[in-house]
């Protein structure tokens, strides 16, 4: 309801847009435009657009930093882009295969991971991410644009301006080159400001990942990492939920005989947790009193057995092998309180592993348990364990956890969470823009980026420019044609999910 919410407000705000606009009064229409244009300003349905000369300046005067290093920096942006161009066009043909071979399947969730997926909000998108998404799509937009701008000036070619602009609800920048110098300049200067903007986000890409694995050492003052992982979210009425459960600010340090030290190994823990036989529990066995009672087992509908019929919250159904001394060593079942059972033991894979280390009889107990549930115990001093029963995934979904702790209390527990979101972001994004920029397409960078090229090595072969110019429009074509099937085949994955 809130997602259907929010796009009925926003189709009605545009609608407003358009009736002020189209249907006003002639003289205040005028009026109307006249203040927008004096601004800066153009509202159509769906589309507002700021342009401002404000910027130019700025633009100027990096245009003139160190002339000899500029060149540099965008002839190596020129062999980015022509590299970029061949291989956006090598990655969405694997892509469609991909999608392809995912749609063939009975479940479209069957397949590989998609290496380009279509972001739309409230789908595949968290209502909570949005921030995440639109300031670093912006940034990604704006330091695109801001390459294409110097890399104009550098070669001489005016910045009419700058401008924002949101479609829907997609925020963007531009910049507008003067037309007449660009088409005087040589096809390889061209090529140079065509691929400035992928070079940037290419660039951008590489520094805010650089910026996520130095994320230890910039917060190494304040923020302490290999730990455990630090809890930042409990999800309310979740398994991880409760009076025994976690909390927020709680410091994760192992799931069973599994060490964590991290975000990364509680994924990996839970993984090899949900993948491995259900670890057992070394308890004496003069613990196995007669005044635990044993149950009488019975089968459950998967096969497994179970020996506690009153659904107790306190009590598990435990089996273990028959201690040597009491005739033939078989398998019993015991319905046992889990706390006591589990509480200060040792995990263990069988009897031997109990001999080994305690010097009492001991026995190894297991939780006899349904068919992919687990009995985890999950370690977090200096309170006792929490014990969860269940399917492992969703312990992992129960709870968010980050590998920093603060070292103060005053800090605040998501700023390395909203520093390290905020770069994952950047990084896809900004990759996304160049990927999607270079492909050759009819109104991307691509286009512009092809046609300068076939210009820049044609010429010789291909004298003719008509020929030139229908060769670039075919290849266009197929470009354009290429990237559209992706995207409709991307938009079905994300409406089948």
């Amino acid at each position: 309801p809130g997602l259907l919410g929010s796009h009925f407000c926003e189709f009605w705000m545009w609608f407003c847009v358009y009736l002020s606009r189209n249907f006003s009064s002639v003289t205040h229409r005028i009026s109307y435009e006249s203040w927008l244009a004096s601004r800066g300003l153009m509202l159509s349905p769906f589309h507002v657009r700021w342009q401002t000369t404000m910027f130019n300046r700025l633009f100027a005067y990096c245009a003139r930093i160190n002339p000899r290093a500029l060149y540099l920096w965008f002839s190596s942006g020129l062999v980015f882009g022509v590299a970029a161009m061949l291989g956006s066009v090598l990655l969405l043909i694997r892509t469609l295969q991909q999608t392809y071979a995912q749609m063939t399947t009975d479940n479209p969730r069957i397949g590989g991971q998609q290496a380009l997926q279509v972001v739309v909000p409230g789908f595949n998108l968290p209502t909570s991410q949005l921030a995440y998404f639109f300031i670093a799509l912006l940034l990604s937009g704006l330091v695109h644009e801001l390459g294409h701008a110097v890399a104009a000036l550098r070669e001489q070619v005016r910045v009419n301006g700058f401008g924002m602009f949101v479609f829907v609800v997609y925020p963007g920048a531009f910049v507008d080159l003067f037309t007449t110098h660009l088409n005087l300049i040589s096809p390889t200067q061209q090529l140079r400001i065509f691929c400035a903007g992928v070079w940037h986000n290419f660039i951008l890409c590489l520094v805010a990942l650089a910026f996520l694995f130095l994320l230890p050492v910039f917060l190494f003052p304040a923020y302490s990492t290999g730990g455990g992982a630090l809890v930042t979210e409990v999800v309310q009425g979740s398994a991880a939920d409760g009076p025994r459960g976690l909390s927020v600010g709680d410091i994760v340090t192992g799931l069973e005989d599994c060490p964590v030290s991290g975000v990364e190994d509680w994924s990996s823990c839970l993984a090899h947790l949900s993948h491995t036989p259900q670890t057992g529990y070394c308890v004496p066995v003069a613990g196995l009193q007669p005044s635990w009672a044993h149950g009488r087992a019975f089968k459950r509908l998967d096969g497994t057995m179970d020996c506690c019929s009153n659904n107790s919250l306190t009590d598990l159904c435990f089996s273990y092998m028959k201690p040597p001394g009491r005739g033939i060593r078989e398998r019993e079942f015991a319905c046992m309180p889990v706390r006591k059972m589990v509480t200060g033991t040792r995990a263990c894979r069988g009897d031997e592993d109990c001999a080994a280390h305690s010097h009492a009889a001991s026995v190894c107990v297991t939780p006899s348990l349904e068919n992919q549930t687990r009995f985890i115990r999950v370690t977090h001093p200096p309170n006792t364990h929490m014990l969860f029963v269940g399917y492992p995934p969703h312990l992992q979904y129960a709870v968010s956890l980050t590998n920093f702790v603060p070292r103060f209390g005053f800090l605040h527990l998501d700023l390395p969470v909203f520093l390290e979101t905020f770069c994952k972001y950047l990084v896809s994004l900004s990759g996304a823009l160049a990927v999607v920029n270079s492909v050759p397409c009819f109104a991307l960078d691509g286009q512009w980026m092809l046609n300068a090229l076939l210009e820049a090595t044609l010429v010789t072969v291909v004298t003719d420019r008509g020929k030139r110019e229908l060769i670039g429009f075919f290849l266009l074509l197929a470009g354009s044609a290429l990237l559209a099937a992706n995207m409709a085949l991307g938009l079905w994955m994300v409406t089948a999910r």
